[in-house]
């Protein structure tokens, strides 16, 4: 076994991170760009297993057989001075202050950043893990892809099954609709689409997947998904020639096995900094992290992830210059759906993302959606490009400055 230990001097900090998904890629290039002139001193690794970045908010797309552009995680960090180390995670030393990558190299740390993400929870349901599809990665989306093709040549005649009326459920389900509209799609989960917006907006949702001929199904909990068919809660099962799953998310046991307090879904609980109540050298960001708000605990979006990254960043960068972090504040700001390639809703909202009365729907929400939720690849340019003062990321189709002196 090849181990690989500290190539540094004993006064040089190297800050470790661990994913590059929104809010990893967030923390490693901001904090990259805010230390990027104490190269000496501190040292950022970012760790993944893959060199391509995957757009998660867009694998429906990918599922429906649309390309999207080819986005390098080496490259981007060029010029920071972060280094770049390919590879799967496969265990954390919280003790040791470690990290083995492939069972095979070991990289110590000083400073942890945790953003290793969440996978779609096909643990929770007989058969769901052998027999549906999911949005977890880019390959589990292009596996899809693949069979929904095979069904156009088979015809386009069959049925799909999506469970999870969230929101990857809706744009997966119009989105496959729209693409191969001979395909029966059935939309299905326990609460209706849109429960969470207002009643224009969860209206304009309904209408849409009307209009594609999405057949939906609220108030049906999945209790079990076979080879050929789903059967829901009110025992009348349903025939399916694939099934996708998008009904809730979990994390890996890393973080738990590695001895560090997590909650009851395996989160990282962390402090207000963005720090691990138990072990402060070690940051959760994102989907790993259990990051308590007034209003309650962040869930997993871009929208969310990416300011623990930059908050993560700007805190680890403010105990290094020997001052204490600053208290994490976030407040949600809209909810973008799209209803395939030319519909959508947008459903603006309160900082606890209750619905506000205000929302966009149609083209104009289109054209909305696609401003703000565009690659994220230029606001971590821009974070690249930063003076020392600030960071940015969108909010609302506009850029928030984030005072660097966090």
């Amino acid at each position: 076994m090849n181990t690989q230990r500290k190539t540094r001097t004993e006064d040089t900090h190297h800050v470790v991170v661990l994913g590059a998904g929104y809010a990893g890629m967030a923390a490693a290039v901001q904090l990259a760009a805010r230390t990027g002139k104490r190269r000496d001193a501190v040292r950022v690794t970012v760790v993944n297993a893959r060199e391509r970045f995957t757009e998660r908010m867009r694998l429906h797309m990918v599922a429906a057989g649309q390309p999207l552009d080819a986005m390098s995680i080496p490259e981007m960090l060029e010029g920071t001075g972060a280094r770049f180390t390919r590879g799967w995670v496969t265990a954390v030393d919280a003790g040791a202050r470690t990290v083995r990558i492939d069972d095979e190299r070991v990289l110590s740390y000083d400073t942890l950043v945790y953003a290793l993400g969440g996978v779609a929870d096909t643990s929770a349901v007989p058969g769901a893990d052998d027999h549906a599809y999911t949005l977890s990665s880019a390959e589990d989306a292009q596996l899809l892809a693949g069979r929904l093709e095979s069904l156009g040549r088979e015809g386009g005649h069959g049925t799909v099954v999506v469970v999870g009326t969230g929101l990857t459920g809706i744009e997966s389900a119009a989105e496959i609709a729209e693409r191969y509209p001979r395909l029966d799609v059935v939309l299905l989960g326990g609460e209706e689409p849109g429960a969470t917006m207002n009643d224009r907006a969860a209206a304009h949702v309904r209408a849409a997947l009307d209009r594609l001929g999405v057949r939906v199904r609220g108030g049906a909990d999945v209790v079990k998904v076979l080879a050929g068919s789903v059967e829901p809660a009110d025992g009348e099962s349903i025939a399916a020639d694939a099934v996708l799953w998008t009904g809730g998310t979990r994390v890996a046991p890393l973080a738990a096995a590695a001895g560090l307090d997590v909650d009851e879904r395996g989160r990282i609980v962390t402090d207000r900094a963005l720090r691990s109540v138990s072990h402060p050298e070690v940051y959760a960001v994102g989907d790993a992290a259990a990051i308590r708000q007034g209003y309650g605990v962040l869930h997993g979006t871009c929208q969310g992830g990416m300011p623990t990254g930059v908050h993560a960043a700007l805190s680890i960068d403010r105990v290094l210059r020997g001052k204490e972090p600053k208290p994490f504040r976030f407040g949600y700001y809209h909810t973008p759906v799209s209803l395939g390639r030319g519909d959508a809703v947008v459903q603006f909202t309160r900082p606890d993302d209750s619905p506000r009365r205000i929302c966009l729907v149609g083209a104009v929400a289109v054209r909305y959606k696609e401003t703000v939720t565009a690659s994220p690849w230029p606001t971590y340019g821009r974070m690249k490009k930063m003076p020392a003062s600030g960071a940015f990321w969108p909010r609302g189709g506009r850029f928030t400055r984030i005072r660097g002196d966090n």
